[in-house]
């Protein structure tokens, strides 16, 4: 039995909760971004390669899923931010782990990318999932993500595969979907070098893993 086609009005609602989930639909949206983004997710988590002690960041957290693995991986008196721009995501964060809120252990803040509330080299580590969709432009994004990382840090930014997303019909709503090689080039110019690394699966999926360019002193005769 075919089919049938998804009205335009649900795929376009889809398409704005998922850029930031809020009201009733957005815990259900929440859910299921936690279920769908989960190996994307927990593969950027483990890519950071923590030892426990770093301060990190979920940026673009959504349904809080990578929060809880990032509060895992720094139990040894790391800590956590959380950046979402979505107030809803915030709170929801917020109720679901109030104790280590409570303990200084996690940072939530309501902001978008392109303004990033944490100050200078401060972050061993980010990871950011399926955001830059959602981003209209990407250097003033990528250079918070570059401003925020300490020297050595590194960051993870996950894109599903562009040519699997232009088969989905949702990507014609609130979507920006851009060329890797795009995307690898925007993070490049805003000083951060990349090594892509493609997970296998149902799908294919790319992890950007980022790290500060250093910048070579002048040398004054």
């Amino acid at each position: 039995m075919p089919r049938l086609p998804v009205p335009d009005v649900l795929l376009r609602t889809l398409g704005r909760q998922l850029g930031g989930p809020s009201g009733p639909l957005g815990s259900l949206v929440a859910l299921i971004m936690n279920k769908g983004n989960g190996p994307a997710i927990t593969a950027a988590v483990d890519a950071l390669e923590l030892t426990g002690s770093e301060e990190v960041a979920d940026i673009g957290f959504g349904g809080g899923l990578g929060l809880g693995l990032l509060l895992d991986q720094t139990r040894d008196g790391g800590r956590v931010h959380g950046v979402e721009p979505s107030l809803d995501m915030v709170k929801r964060a917020h109720k679901a782990h109030h104790e280590e809120v409570a303990a200084g252990r996690l940072e939530l803040h309501e902001a978008g990318m392109e303004s990033l509330p944490i100050a200078d080299g401060a972050l061993d580590g980010w990871i950011s999932v399926n955001t830059v969709y959602f981003v209209e432009d990407l250097h003033p994004a990528f250079v918070e993500l570059r401003r925020v990382l300490a020297p050595a840090g590194r960051g993870v930014l996950g894109i599903a595969d562009p040519e699997w997303m232009a088969q989905q019909a949702i990507t014609t709503y609130n979507f920006t979907v851009r060329p890797v090689g795009d995307v690898v080039s925007a993070l490049t110019a805003a000083g951060l070098s990349v090594e892509q690394r493609t997970l296998t699966g149902s799908r294919p999926y790319h992890l950007l893993v980022c790290r500060p360019e250093v910048i070579p002193e002048v040398t004054r005769e």
